[in-house]
Parts: C-alpha cells; structure tokens; sequence
C-alpha cells in the first residue's frame, strides 16, 4: 500500500482515469484465463452408436458425422416448481427436474453419412421403411434381407375392398422387439446411441456433456431452393435425452485424442504443423517462429539428447539460416524493440488522455471563426 507521502504526490503527478490494458490484463489473464468467455466454434460431437447391435456400425461412419456437424444445443432444463402456502407465508418447493430437447444441425454432405445415418435409424426402429417399393428384393425389420419376406409389400395395390390384407398387419411403425426381427426380448429393443458427446476447447482445456441415451423426436430434411445461388443444405435433428453428465480435462497429446472421442484422427487431421509458425521460419526477431523461438527450440533439442534431439536442432537451425540469410538481424530487433516500446507507452497512457480531440486521433479541428 502507497505510503502517505507516495499518496501525496501522486495527487499532482497521476491521472485518475481507468486503465485500459492493465484492467482487462489483471480480469482475464490470471491463472491460465480463467475468466475468458469460450469461443462458439470450438468444439467438437462424438456420436456413440451402440456396438452391441450386430452390423450397425458397418453402416454408420460414426467418425465422420463429428465432422458435418453445423451447430448443436448445449443442454437445456426446465424444473417444476410449486408455491405452498406456511401459515400464509409463500414457500417455494422443486417437484421435477425435465431433460428439454437439443437440437443438432447436419451439414448434407455429398458422402450421403447424415442421410445414411438417419435411414439406418428410421430403419432399425420403423417397419415402415423395410418394405418393397420398385425394388427386387426388400428388407424386413432393422437390419438385412429376410429370408421368409423376400417380395415384401405393394405399396400401389389396393387392399381396402380385399378378404385378405397384403403383407402382415405387424408390419408396420415402431418395432418394440429385439435387432433380430420376431425375436422377444426381455430388455426390449436396444438404445441407437449410447450417448452423444459435446465437447468444448479453451486453452488446450475441454468442457464435456454427454447426453445419455438420446433419442430423435424430429428430423427435417432441408429445402431446394433455385433462388438460394449460395445456399448450403442441411438437415435438423432433435433430440431428447435421460440425463446429462458432465466432465472436464485436457487436451491430450495421441491422435486421435484419447480423452475426446473421435477428435484429431490422423484420417481427417492434418498434423504437420505449418511452415510459418516453425522456429526460425519468421524473419521477425521475437514471437512466434521468430529467432528468439527457433534458439529456445535449438536448447530444448540439445538438452533432451539423443539422436533425434541432435536432429531437430540442426533442422532449426538450417531453417533459422535460410530466413534470416542476406538480412540485418539488428535492424530487425532494434525495430521491433521501438515497436514494443511504443506499445507500452501506449498503453501505460490513460484512454482519457488519448482521446482528447485533435491528439490520439491526429485529426484536426479548426477554430470557429466570429
């Protein structure tokens, strides 16, 4: 705490403005930006088909529907409440916690996965789409050819009028039994997915949802449309779900990621970091791929020993002398030093004082005349 006679003095020397810099820096900052808002576009969804079901996986690129995902729901609740009466004195009391639907929103790849997925779905749960329709052969139930069923049903014969309907009335809507169509199961039919994972990035750090066995309650295809010249199609998808559970950890180091699902696949990740932000590949004195860079990366390979330690530091050297060969290395850094230091002040000056008209904004204002 300032003493008395540092008190006294800054009353004649110091501004007593808010500072711009030091007051965001001293909020967000501190203890790895604990504090700073996640940014919406970094995340990720994993979607856990259930692997108990025979062939299921085969036919759904799990994997690939993390990658077509346009936007998601975060979970949503609502919990019941009622107000009770103690001698007249209002008591509110909880009676129900409810799950509300996400919505999920599918890019319409060309690979036809989100197509695949939601036909696959719609398939295992719904005879509707089992029978024959201009087709030579047809499926029954969820999965594959039926031996005793290989015509199917006629959709454009009319059987209103007819002593005997075509096809089996069982046909038809949601199948309560096992994967194996006509086989009872105790349990009933088992859950499509296990769980959907939602997974957000800040800082190498991850915030997780899962959303326990969900279930799809809408699916909308989207609209063709010759006016849309840049339009992109996409399918909707809600869904409700039985609870929610919630984790945090870290970015791990193995591709693919071993605690996000799915995430940084070698199939679909590129891991070849970039030549621009390699050490020694700017020619800029400090920050990153800079000189200063590409020397702590030279002591870090060094010190770690072993041939390929040996190799890497020579690699970054060799590309440190690349860049910087033909150019003046102190011009460089005595440039950026002034620029940093031009920061500074900059900062250090109160934003009161650098926005007084005609100053900071070099703009001129003219005297009024008369």
């Amino acid at each position: 705490m300032p003493t008395f006679g540092q008190q006294f003095a800054q009353g004649f020397t110091e501004v007593n403005a808010l500072r711009d810099y030091t007051h965001a820096s001293k909020v967000f900052t501190p203890n790895s930006f604990e504090l700073k808002p996640r940014y919406k576009f970094l995340f990720h969804v994993s979607f856990t088909v259930n692997d108990t079901i025979p062939g299921l996986t085969n036919v759904i690129g799990a994997t690939q529907l993390s990658y077509v995902v346009k936007t998601v729901d975060l979970p949503k609740y609502t919990i019941n409440n009622e107000t009770l009466n103690q001698y007249n004195r209002k008591r509110v009391i909880q009676t129900k916690i409810n799950y509300d639907p996400v919505t999920v929103v599918f890019h319409d790849d060309g690979g036809d996965n989100v197509r695949k997925m939601w036909y696959t779905y719609y398939n295992y749960y719904y005879k509707d789409a089992s029978q024959q329709y201009l087709a030579p052969s047809a499926t029954n139930g969820s999965l594959g050819d039926s031996a005793n069923k290989v015509t199917g049903f006629g959709y454009n014969a009319r059987d209103i009028y007819s002593n005997q309907r075509i096809g089996d009335v069982n046909d038809w809507g949601y199948i309560g039994e096992a994967y194996n169509d006509g086989t009872s199961s105790a349990s009933g039919k088992p859950a499509f997915f296990r769980d959907i994972q939602i997974t957000g990035f800040d800082q190498h750090k991850t915030a997780t949802y899962v959303l326990v066995n969900p279930l799809i309650t809408n699916w909308a295809h989207d609209q063709y449309a010759y006016a849309e010249g840049a339009g992109i199609m996409q399918n909707t998808m809600t869904i409700a779900y039985e609870t929610v559970k919630y984790y945090e950890g870290a970015v791990g180091k193995a591709r693919p990621d071993q605690n996000i699902h799915g995430f940084a696949d070698p199939t679909h990740y590129d891991q070849t970091l970039s030549p621009i932000s390699r050490p020694g590949s700017r020619a800029n004195f400090m920050g990153q791929g800079g000189l200063l860079d590409a020397a702590g990366g030279i002591i870090e390979d060094l010190s770690s020993g072993g041939p390929l330690g040996l190799i890497g530091a020579a690699q970054k050297a060799g590309t440190a002398y690349n860049t910087f060969k033909g150019k003046d290395i102190k011009s460089i850094a005595i440039n950026e030093t002034v620029k940093l230091g031009v920061g500074v002040v900059n900062g250090a000056i109160p934003a009161a004082m650098r926005q007084i008209p005609g100053r900071a904004s070099g703009m001129y204002y003219p005297t009024p005349k008369g």
